[in-house]
Order: structure tokens, then sequence, then C-alpha cells
């Protein structure tokens, strides 16, 4: 291969590097304002507290972002959801959703709270109990599942799942049902559930880590492009001599 022939296969390697770590990097960016606006809204809901009919959120089904204080009747249905990988103060454990079907508007998860787990990886036995139930709390999009690996939920009793991640279409296939997109984050001074608050980012990243990925992801990118600055300049300067 010629040199200019090496040279346009390095730069096309290095341009094509570069541009998947800046693509990686304003996506990090983005992940970063999108949790800060919801802590925001979070914030101002729970500042004003206005209750909201638990079907607000599907009034703008586009604004995935959004985070209201609802509060409603409901009826509790038999299904039972665990999710996996909860850490609470450095403790392993699940939490728990009930499927709660308000008297209008699609059915939808409600957050019971922390459960700790054994470190046989028995799972607790609590359990969704049916019938009304009054709720009120944050309605919030559901917990960040990351990059999607491997089965959503697996079923391990009758009317019982256990979830990788929220998926609401795995969820929808498996319940036979509908859910709305937005989880209630039950109020903890409600004398129901299990442990939990009001955080809408918990087991996750907050912005101020998408910022630091996202300045890595384009430090990485500037350096291939000072890399190959060098490699180019450096054979020329051999050629000569």
């Amino acid at each position: 291969m010629t040199r200019r022939g090496t040279l346009v296969f390095g730069w096309t390697l290095a341009l094509l590097a570069m541009a998947g770590f800046a693509r990686l990097g304003f996506w990090q960016y983005g992940r970063m304002h999108e949790k800060q606006a919801m802590l925001e809204r979070a914030a101002q809901a729970l500042h004003d507290r206005k209750p909201h009919p638990l079907d607000a959120a599907d009034a703008q089904p586009d604004q995935g972002l959004d985070v209201r204080w609802v509060e409603g009747d409901g009826h509790v249905l038999a299904p039972t959801l665990l999710l996996d990988n909860q850490l609470r103060e450095g403790q392993a454990g699940v939490r728990l959703y009930c499927v709660l079907q308000p008297a209008t508007g699609a059915a939808r998860l409600v957050d019971f709270g922390w459960l700790p787990v054994a470190g046989d990886r028995k799972l607790p036995d609590a359990s969704c109990a049916q019938g009304p139930l009054h709720v009120r709390g944050l309605s919030a999009p559901p917990p960040s599942s990351g990059f999607p690996i491997g089965a959503a939920m697996q079923q391990v009793g009758p009317s019982r799942w256990l979830m990788m991640r929220v998926d609401f279409g795995a969820i929808d296939t498996a319940l036979h049902a509908r859910l709305a997109s937005h989880v209630v984050r039950l109020d903890p001074a409600l004398p129901i559930g299990y442990v939990r608050d009001l955080d809408i980012l918990p087991n996750t990243l907050p912005p101020e880590r998408h910022l630091g990925y996202a300045v890595q992801w384009w430090a990485m990118a500037i350096t291939v492009f000072v890399t190959a600055l060098l490699l180019t300049f450096r054979k020329k300067k051999k050629v000569r001599a």
C-alpha cells in the first residue's frame, strides 16, 4: 500500500472513531439534561403537592419526563412484580410493584417499596394484596434500565414475576394488558408497603456522572485526533530523511 493509501485508511479509521466517541459524549450530555429536568420537575411537584388524578400523565404521553403528584382510588390486581438488583444502603434487594387499575384510565405500576434479599438469593414472600386502595405519590417515568441485556422478566410463581428491568412491552405481554408508561412512587407517609422514598433516580447515574462520562468520551475523540496528527507528521518527517 502506498503512503497516500495508508494515510487515507488511517484517517478514515480515526474519523470513524472520533465520530463514535463524540456521539457517545453528546448522548451522555443529553442524558444529563434529561435527568436534571426530571429532578427539577420532581422537586416542584413535591413542593406544590397539588394532587392530579391518576391518569394525569396519560393526558400528555409524549412528555416522557413528566413528573406529577397524583392521588386517587383504584383496585390492586393479582400480579406481583419484583424488580431485581436494587441496592439500598449497600444491601441487595428487590423493589415490589403492584398493578393498580384506577376508575378511569389505564392500569399502572405502583412502587410499594424495597425488600432485602438474602445471600441465598431467595426472593421475599411479599405479594400484592388484591382489593380497593387509595394511593398518592409521585407519578414518574420508571427506573432507567440502561442497555437491555437478556430477558426483561421471568415468571417465578402464580401471578408472580421477577424483572431485570422495567420493560412495559414485556410487562404488557406477560400480563395481557396495556399499562400506562408512568410509575406511581407511593408517598412514604402512607401506612402501606415497605421501605421506600421518593428518589426518582434510584440505582442509576445522577446528572453529574453523565457529564463526567460525556467529558471522557470527548477527551477520547480529541486524543484520537491528536494521535492521528502526530502519526501523520512523523511519517512525513521519516520519508524526507
